[in-house]
């Protein structure tokens, strides 16, 4: 059955995707501001990274995704990844127009709101740094604002996340990999990074000890996860679609990987336990 704004129930489930486990720095900000709330979450991790991926493929898997998740009858799309949503939103809003649908914008206006001097970096991935959507919005935030966005392309730092090698280890490959990308960032002066890919999150200790590493001055971190929780709230209040009773919320994995993976990252990085499924799509 596919779901839209007009037929859904409140009681059916959220669907997020991503194309690896970034997305669930994300789900953790929506169980948190809708604890009912039934999610399903799909890591198309088989097809990761989406950095590296034409925009024509980024848009294909992004509606096979969400073709299967409207299958199950999800009543709202939460699109958990920077990637995707410069890439397929708009093609995802046009194929479902009456689905609440959600992305994930880099936090770019609210880095200017916080910033002291106007200087921010911006932390992504080479596709997000490349979609039109981003860079018209640096221009129109820096217009409004007169802030500089310094942009920088962390290569391969998404797939050691992928692998839940989140720089534990000063001296551990992804460690020296935060290093080579912030530190010519740092030298700038910034005094604002936007984390803008889901999967930075996981690291965030490691960003702050290398930040740390090169200046005293306090650098703040813009995470949009929170942003992307209350937007779905607002929308699902909207259409009258927030799960109400006392059931027990369901959360149902699944992913394009393998089934172990995916549930060593909920494990390890959220300390959750749910079915994990492989997807074929």
């Amino acid at each position: 059955m596919t779901s839209t704004a007009s037929n859904a129930h409140a009681s059916a489930p959220i669907g997020i995707f991503d194309s690896g486990v970034g997305g669930l720095s994300v789900l953790r900000h929506i169980r948190a501001q809708l604890p009912q709330e039934d999610l399903i979450y799909v890591a198309d991790s088989g097809y990761a990274p989406y950095g590296d991926k034409t925009e024509e493929q980024v848009v294909d898997r992004s509606l096979a995704i969400a073709a299967y998740l409207l299958g199950h009858g999800v009543k709202a799309l939460v699109v958990a990844c920077n990637t995707a949503t410069i890439a397929a939103i708009k093609a995802l809003r046009a194929r479902y127009p009456e689905l609440p649908i959600v992305g994930v914008e880099p936090g770019l206006k609210p880095a200017a709101a916080i910033s002291r001097n106007g200087k921010i970096g911006v932390l992504a991935t080479e596709r997000t740094l490349r979609g039109d959507k981003l860079l018209a919005l640096r221009e129109q935030v820096s217009a409004a604002t007169g802030a500089t966005f310094i942009l920088q392309p962390c290569i391969g730092l998404a797939d050691r996340i992928e692998q839940c090698e989140l720089g534990n280890d000063p001296l551990d490959a992804t460690s020296a990999m935060l290093e080579r990308y912030i530190a010519p960032v740092l030298a700038q002066g910034v005094d604002t990074l936007v984390l803008g890919c889901t999967h930075y999150l996981f690291v965030q200790d490691a960003i702050e000890r290398t930040v740390r590493a090169h200046t005293s001055q306090q650098i703040a971190l813009v995470d949009t996860g929170e942003a992307v929780a209350r937007q779905l709230t607002r929308l699902l209040d909207a259409v009258s679609l927030r799960r109400t009773g006392n059931d027990a919320p369901q959360l149902q994995g699944y992913t394009t990987a393998t089934v172990e993976s995916l549930a060593q990252a909920f494990a390890g990085l959220l300390d959750l336990h749910p079915p994990v499924t492989h997807l074929s799509v």
